[in-house]
């Protein structure tokens, strides 16, 4: 995997600060943590996107892939969460309520299940891969 620098390392620092405070501000009900969450977001994908493997294992590409659609879940969560603040959807008010009223919560947490699963099983595979040479 492709190491990031000292300022790409404090950009995903402070992306994933960012998307801590505005997750728990949304809860509160603050309306600009919305966009606190997406500025977080954007800072956290963009340097995850910048982190690339460039070995044949096959296993490692498959669970960066699962890393990359977690990133986009984690973008698509950002965007339930400005619909949740505002309907900006323009539905009517019970197709909001079922489809889109607190639904970003089901997306973050399946982003970072993935997200999860896909950073751990990277690092076993790496030190594996380390091993054998």
């Amino acid at each position: 995997m492709r190491q990031l620098n000292k300022i790409q390392t404090i950009a995903n620092g402070v992306g994933i600060v960012l998307m801590f405070v505005g997750a728990t501000l949304v809860r509160l009900q603050y309306g600009v943590a919305a966009y606190v969450y997406c500025v977080g977001a954007v800072l956290f994908v963009a340097t995850n996107l910048l982190q690339r493997y460039e070995g044949n294992n096959v296993t490692i590409r498959r669970l960066r892939r699962i890393m990359i659609a977690s990133d986009v879940l984690l973008l698509l969560t950002g965007l339930l969460m400005i619909a949740n603040v505002s309907n900006f959807f323009q539905m009517p008010y019970l197709s909001y309520i079922h489809y889109v009223k607190n639904n970003w919560v089901v997306l973050l947490l399946i982003a970072a299940m993935l997200l999860l699963y896909s950073t751990t099983r990277i690092e076993q595979e790496l030190g594996k891969e380390a091993k054998k040479r």
